[in-house]
């Protein structure tokens, strides 16, 4: 099953309308909780990077649009250095009580990378989800294609499918050094000048007999159908990880890279989305809005009888509670949200045009509220 990224502002604790105050405290709070050097627990210095990155996403304005509108692929391109370099965290825990000497928290933090082993690069992917399978959750298929080893060298290119051999030309070392002599005023100096080589473009191997399937090149195009969960209210943005499914690595050996699968909800004609809110416009003639009138409206899966009050007036939203879609990792349900618009004629029948003028004059006449 994919893992679901982590939300930014539950990794803090905090609601998406929370200010710039709020979430300096939060932040105050779970890195003092989580800091290396007050939490010995296995887990502390990846909790701690999480709530260090969170925060230098959700107090940056520009970075938090960004991942509001966007979610987690408006903000994947940015490294470490983007994150923290005009980030004063050292000012910060000066305040909690925390020294670093002579390290800022930017080399703390990201002086031990990721344990995780050599691969292959992630494959990112887009796909897109209709309303009805945000609201009820289910499974996806969709189609993916991407590299594979070649089950005829298992990857190695050759036709025996064996590891290539040293290159000849550079002997292993991917290199062509080649020496001369230069004089310089009355001394000769011996240079040394470093190439790649050649024969084998720096790999160090060379493949003397191909592989008849791939040509030599350890590789080949592979369509697969994958299947993943979508969880129920999953939002835009959201990235799903299939482990072992990415672009395979140049050695034989090392596994491939992982699929991300970049949530974003299908165009839909009857509601926009935010969140977990739908929103809707119904247009309504002068007549029915100002006498009442029920409506019918689309559902994600029956259609609601929508009740229109006397009186509605232009720009009106009418909400219906918790019909929305589930929120996500939370509980409850959105809303759905009609805004009334009025439909005005700009031409009239001679007998429309008579009952207007009546209306007009008793209109004037009507007690002022």
């Amino acid at each position: 099953m994919p893992a679901l990224e982590k939300d930014y502002y539950q990794i803090l604790g905090i609601p998406r309308d929370t200010d710039e105050q709020a979430i300096k405290k939060a932040y105050h709070t779970l890195a003092m909780q989580w800091h290396p050097d007050r939490n010995k627990s296995p887990e502390a210095g990846d909790r701690f990077k999480e709530i260090a990155t969170a925060y230098a996403i959700l107090k940056d304005p520009q970075k938090r649009l960004r991942y509001d509108t966007q979610g987690m692929e408006g903000v994947a391109h940015y490294s470490a250095e983007d994150l923290f370099g005009n980030l004063d965290l050292g000012h910060i825990f000066d305040k909690m009580g925390f020294a670093f000497g002579g390290d800022s928290i930017f080399d703390c933090m990201y002086s031990h990378r990721s344990s995780r082993p050599p691969h292959g690069q992630d494959l990112r992917v887009p796909i897109e989800i209709p309303l009805e399978m945000i609201n009820d959750g289910g499974r996806q298929k969709l189609q993916v294609s991407h590299p594979v080893a070649c089950a005829s060298c298992h990857g190695y290119g050759t036709k025996p499918g064996t590891p290539p051999a040293l290159c000849n030309s550079c002997h292993g070392s991917g290199r062509i050094i080649s020496t001369h002599n230069e004089t310089k005023g009355e001394e000769e100096i011996k240079v040394e000048q470093i190439k790649v080589c050649p024969i084998c473009h720096g790999k160090g191997t060379e493949i003397t007999d191909p592989c008849p399937i791939c040509g030599g090149y350890g590789q080949i195009e592979k369509e697969e159908t994958i299947e993943v969960t979508i969880p129920p209210g999953i939002e835009d943005g959201v990235i799903l990880r299939v482990a072992g499914q990415g672009l395979l690595a140049e050695e034989a050996d090392i596994p491939p890279g992982d699929l991300h699968i970049v949530i974003s909800t299908k165009t839909d004609n009857r509601y926009q989305r935010r969140g977990p809110d739908l929103w809707r416009a119904e247009t309504l003639t002068v007549p029915d809005a100002v006498l009442g009138t029920k409506i019918s409206i689309p559902g994600l899966g029956e259609n609601i009888e929508l009740t229109i009050p006397p009186g509605t007036q232009a720009d009106e939203i009418i909400q219906l509670k918790a019909k929305g879609l589930p929120r996500f990792r939370g509980s409850g349900h959105g809303d759905i949200n009609i805004h009334i618009q009025l439909d005005i004629p700009d031409k009239l029948s001679q007998k429309e045009r008579t009952l207007y003028e009546q209306l007009r004059e008793l209109a004037a006449v009507r007690p002022q509220k």
